[in-house]
């Protein structure tokens, strides 16, 4: 996983899964090979086939805390990368994790060469699970998800804590933010205040031309 990069968190929106979501994964694929910059999609776990399709990363939503086995309805680190996905997304607000999960994942996801981006919902909590080294660490305040608000608006000393305090438990660990990153004015500020990469969603999903929206976003990250 590369600094400044865009994390697109793809949900279970009916307009991310299908034929509908592959439109998505290309859209993001082209975007990035023509800025030149770092996009990785996150789908939902029944559309890993998206590996397939591009040539970005492709993560996936959660993990459990499980080894491969005789296991029905379960998902493995695995069993992902054999999917041909990069690495997972891990204790996001709407699929909150213990931490003992987030342990096991981190360092199983080691062993087996996947990356691994906790989502944490403020700075404490970040502190707490860098002690893991995670790739990357997205500070995400569940107040500001979808709102549109941007916590690089509404709460900017956040983004700053939050690279700072990472840093100083797990210096590998990109530092990322998001929650209501819905603009390119947005991007650009996570990066000044000193984020290392964005995770977003809905705005760039339920976008009304999500390729001239997302061009507009990547290209603060040139």
């Amino acid at each position: 996983m590369e600094t400044k990069s865009l994390i697109l968190n793809f949900k279970a929106y009916d307009e991310s899964a299908g034929a509908k979501g592959e439109s998505l994964a290309k859209t993001a694929e082209k975007v990035a090979s023509d800025l030149g910059v770092s996009i990785i999609i996150a789908p939902p776990v029944v559309c890993s086939y998206y590996a397939r399709l591009v040539k970005i990363p492709v993560f996936g939503q959660t993990a459990e805390m499980l080894e491969p086995g005789a296991r029905t309805g379960h998902v493995t680190i695995e069993s992902m990368k054999q999917c041909g996905l990069q690495g997972t997304l891990i204790n996001h607000s709407e699929c909150r994790a213990s931490e003992e999960q987030v342990k096991w994942i981190c360092e199983r996801a080691r062993k087996v060469g996947f990356d691994v981006c906790v989502c944490a919902k403020d700075v404490p909590e970040a502190v707490k699970l860098a002690q893991y080294n995670p790739t990357a660490i997205a500070v995400e305040p569940p107040e500001l998800i979808g709102s549109g608000i941007s916590v690089s608006s509404a709460r900017p000393e956040i983004v700053s804590e939050s690279v700072a305090a990472i840093k100083k438990v797990s210096p590998s660990t990109l530092a990322l933010v998001g929650a209501g990153v819905s603009n390119a004015n947005d991007v650009a500020t996570s990066l000044k205040l000193g984020a290392e990469g964005v995770l977003l969603a809905s705005a760039f999903v339920k976008a009304k031309d999500p390729e001239a929206w997302l061009r507009d976003v990547a290209k603060e990250l040139v």
